[in-house]
């Protein structure tokens, strides 16, 4: 899945003077405060963290209580999904207007309808609701499943990720693990048709141009 970073980083955490007699309990403490929010700092949701000690030795700080910083070496897991990104998650709502997911067991994300594309179709099967594929009869999504989507956008503030279903590598993970060559063949075919437009698109602009340039030395040569 993408989205998912790993990064060295060398910080400074502040520790209470009471904490003094167990350093790398606090300094853990204060590092995990920062789990599963996004920070400006690491560009994304820190996950998981492992650090060491750069120094035995820590700077006080002046004041009316004097914090000492601790200098350390951390290996940081962090979770920074951006726009057309593919992501992983559970289906754990789904109704006719909509799929929600929950990503990494914390991350919230939510695909419109207008989102998914043409080939699911919303159904009842069996008492329970789904998106079943119109071209793959095995192809379904319902509540439990676990999807790939793609990224449209996502608000940091709350970590809430907005998807799609567009791109034709996306869809139930467990039927594209079986199906990897056919979703392959549906991309290639949407990147084959996208040239085909692109090359008449500019063929038609040349004849336009060409046109064009035919009126105007035909009235060059009236004029003259």
């Amino acid at each position: 899945m993408e989205g998912l970073t790993t990064a060295e980083a060398d910080l400074t955490v502040y520790v209470h003077p009471s904490k003094s007699n167990k350093i790398a309990e606090a300094v853990r403490k204060q590092l995990s405060s920062l789990l599963f929010t996004y920070d400006e700092l690491f560009d994304g949701v820190l996950l998981a963290h492992k650090i060491s000690f750069r120094s035995k030795h820590a700077k006080i700080l002046p004041g009316l209580i004097p914090y000492f910083g601790v200098r350390v070496r951390a290996k940081l897991l962090i979770f920074s999904p951006k726009p057309n990104m593919l992501l992983e998650g559970k289906v754990v709502k789904l109704s006719k207007e909509s799929i929600h997911v929950i990503v990494l067991g914390f991350s919230s994300a939510a695909i419109m309808l207008e989102d998914i594309r043409e080939e699911f179709k919303y159904k009842i099967k069996h008492g329970a609701e789904c998106f079943a594929s119109s071209s793959h009869k095995r192809h379904r999504i319902k509540v439990g499943s676990m999807i790939r989507f793609a990224v449209k956008s996502v608000d940091e503030e709350i970590v809430h990720i907005s998807g799609s279903l567009i791109p034709p590598q996306t869809g139930c993970i467990r039927w594209l693990s079986n199906h990897k060559h056919s979703a392959d063949a549906v991309s290639q075919t949407n990147r084959s048709l996208k040239r085909y437009r692109d090359r008449d698109s500019e063929m038609l602009d040349n004849g336009d141009r060409s046109q064009n340039f035919s009126r105007s030395l035909k009235l060059r040569k009236g004029t003259e």
